[in-house]
């Protein structure tokens, strides 16, 4: 009996991770077909869905590549926008990477490990 009902909680479990699986596998299907809908089947296009920064990205795409910052550090000047976006939260006040985009194009970044 209680062979059974372990090999039942087996197949439970293989199923749940096998559909999880899919689900997944559905969505970066679906972001795929967006990005190349909206870029084309070009270099910029698989630069965002490899999710790789360069300078020069718009803020669109730095988007479309990374999604939206936990946090934007805003600086505006009379001739100037500047921004940091800030990823991958370590603690309170701690990034692990910081995106600076000036002018609505990213310029540089700062990535800790």
């Amino acid at each position: 009996m209680t062979i059974i009902a372990i090999l039942i909680i087996i197949a439970i479990f293989t199923f749940l991770s096998y559909k999880k699986k899919k689900v997944l596998l559905e969505k970066q299907k679906t972001r795929k077909e967006y990005i190349y809908n909206k870029y084309g089947h070009n270099e910029t296009a698989d630069r965002i869905i490899n999710k790789t920064v360069w300078v020069g990205e718009t803020a669109d795409q730095l988007r479309d590549s990374l999604g939206n910052p936990i946090d934007i550090d805003e600086n505006v000047l009379k001739t100037k926008r500047k921004e940091t976006w800030k990823y991958c939260q370590k603690s309170t006040n701690r990034f692990g990477l910081k995106i600076r985009v000036d002018n609505g194009s990213v310029v540089g970044w700062d990535e800790k490990l």
